[in-house]
């Protein structure tokens, strides 16, 4: 294996932020290195590319950093629905471990610094062979753990991964404590730093929660719960951050509609679509909404339809009912995607700003 310097990036659980950590460090590193590549040895949000199947986040830090290697060198293995089980009947670890082998070398072929993302916390992909803690032992490399704010939480749990990785004899070289709600920033930082101190852990960064990295856009909503866009194309890349379920009054929803606010509300709820869609017309900005979810397959009449293709407020149908919707929509794994421009920017900014990466480079 070539001698460039790497990282491991794995996390608590699923969804503490490691594919933003990944994200900004690969965008600090290439700021500091002349060549930066970046794998994800097994990837389990997996979509089609030509008739391969890549992790999601593999494609997205190959459009936003245009990193030149191929697709399927970054994302070697890909898990859809049924690997598991075709791996348990038939499965062959050492045929997987050496296609990630053969990946990464390829991948980092040229390179100064690799960044390795995992797939949650250290025991992810223990079914068929491949954790977090073997592939890291497979390919050499040194783990940062991603984890969740709190004081106690976030040292039980990367205690209880550490474990795993210490068996596997993979050194951590320290943690990211991330989602800390702001009010409760000086506490944590201070708290945490200590108690990751006495278990001789170092503590690389503490990052406050910013909520629109926690927030989808409306084209993640239209993909995820498969619905149809009748209106707004040109505002489908707005985020939003709280939802509002259609079952109260117009009048009373009103105080509501305020601040990126997602409607979702049966189609045959006249009544709230013309107050949601009405506000804009008649000039009351304070009252809006950044766009509506119609359910049960309804569609407004049509004379509400007329009014509703004379804006520009993303509108989309679906199938389900309103409870399904929302809860689909309440069970949504937030990723960002190669077009969120914005929450790109905001990444990048907030690594720099609360990771010591020079602290992570002295490490490795």
């Amino acid at each position: 294996m070539s001698n460039e310097k790497r990282i491991y990036v794995a996390a608590t659980r699923q969804n503490d932020g490691k594919t933003i950590t990944a994200l900004g460090l690969l965008d600090a590193f290439c700021d500091i290195f002349p060549n930066v590549g970046y794998i994800k040895p097994v990837g389990q949000q997996v979509k089609f590319i030509g008739n391969k199947k890549i992790d999601k986040d593999a494609t997205l830090m190959s459009e936003v950093f245009h990193i030149g290697s191929q697709l399927p060198d970054m994302s070697p293995i890909a898990v859809p629905s049924g690997f598991t089980r075709n791996y348990i009947l038939h499965g062959d670890v050492d045929n997987l471990k050496d296609k990630i082998l053969h990946a990464y070398t390829r991948a980092s072929k040229g390179r100064d610094f690799m960044v390795i993302e995992g797939t949650g916390h250290a025991g992810v992909g223990s079914v068929f062979n491949l954790s977090n803690a073997s592939v890291a032992k497979l390919l050499g490399a040194k783990v940062i753990i991603v984890t969740c704010a709190g004081i106690g939480r976030p040292i039980d749990e990367v205690m209880l991964n550490k474990a795993l990785f210490d068996s596997f004899g993979v050194k951590i070289i320290g943690v990211v404590v991330n989602k800390v709600m702001p009010k409760k920033y000086k506490e944590i930082n201070k708290f945490t730093r200590l108690g990751f101190k006495r278990k001789g852990i170092d503590v690389l960064g503490v990052i406050p929660f910013v909520p629109v990295l926690s927030s989808p856009t409306i084209r993640q909503l239209l993909e995820d719960i498969k619905g149809e866009l009748i209106s707004g194309e040109d505002k489908i890349d707005q985020s939003v951050s709280k939802m509002i379920v259609g079952a109260m009054p117009a009048h009373t929803a009103l105080d509501y509609f305020k601040g990126d606010v997602l409607l979702i509300t049966p189609g045959n709820r006249e009544d709230l679509i013309l107050a949601a869609i009405a506000c804009p017309f008649l000039g009351m900005n304070t009252y809006s909404v950044k766009g509506i979810i119609l359910t049960c397959g309804v569609w407004p009449n049509e004379a509400i339809m007329k009014l509703i293709r004379k804006t520009d407020i993303p509108i989309i149908l679906v199938n389900d009912d309103t409870f399904t919707t929302a809860q689909k929509i309440t069970n949504l794994i937030i990723k960002i995607k190669p077009e969120d421009s914005d929450k790109i920017s905001r990444v990048k900014q907030i690594i720099k700003e609360y990771v010591d990466i020079d602290l992570i480079l002295n490490k490795l």
